[in-house]
C-alpha cells in the first residue's frame, strides 16, 4: 500500500485525479437535478484558518444545463487565472451549501480538482 505525497487538499474529491470537463458537468447536472443551484466562488489562497471566498456572481438560480455553469467559471478563470475555483451547491430553502469542488488550482496549467 502507498501513502498519498503530502500535499494540500482542498474540499469534496481533492483526493481523486483532476476531474474533466465532462465529469465537472456532469457534478453540475446532478446539482440541478437536486433542486440546488450552482454557484461560482473564487479565492486567492484557500487557507483553512482564513477560508473566505468571493462568489463570482450570484448563484446561478436561472441555470438550466452544465454547460451555463461551465461558461460562467470559464469566464471566472479568464478574469482570476491565477485564483483557486470552485462550484458550489447552493440550497435555497435552505440557505446553506450542500456541496462543493474546487475545478481550478493556480499554478498547474490545466490542473484541477
Amino acid at each position: 500500500m502507498k501513502t498519498l505525497p503530502i500535499e494540500q487538499r482542498y474540499e469534496t474529491f481533492s483526493y481523486l485525479p483532476p476531474l474533466s470537463d465532462q465529469q465537472i458537468a456532469r457534478q453540475i447536472q446532478y446539482t440541478l437535478d437536486q433542486g440546488y443551484y450552482p454557484c461560482i466562488e473564487f479565492t486567492a489562497d484557500p487557507k483553512p484558518e482564513e477560508y473566505y471566498w468571493t462568489m463570482w456572481k450570484l448563484p446561478l438560480f436561472d441555470c438550466r444545463s452544465p454547460q451555463e455553469a461551465l461558461r460562467e467559471v470559464q469566464e471566472c478563470k479568464s478574469e482570476y487565472p491565477e485564483s483557486y475555483i470552485r462550484i458550489v451547491a447552493f440550497d435555497n430553502v435552505k440557505q446553506c451549501q450542500v456541496m462543493s469542488f474546487i475545478v481550478q488550482k493556480p499554478g498547474k496549467a490545466g490542473y484541477r480538482y
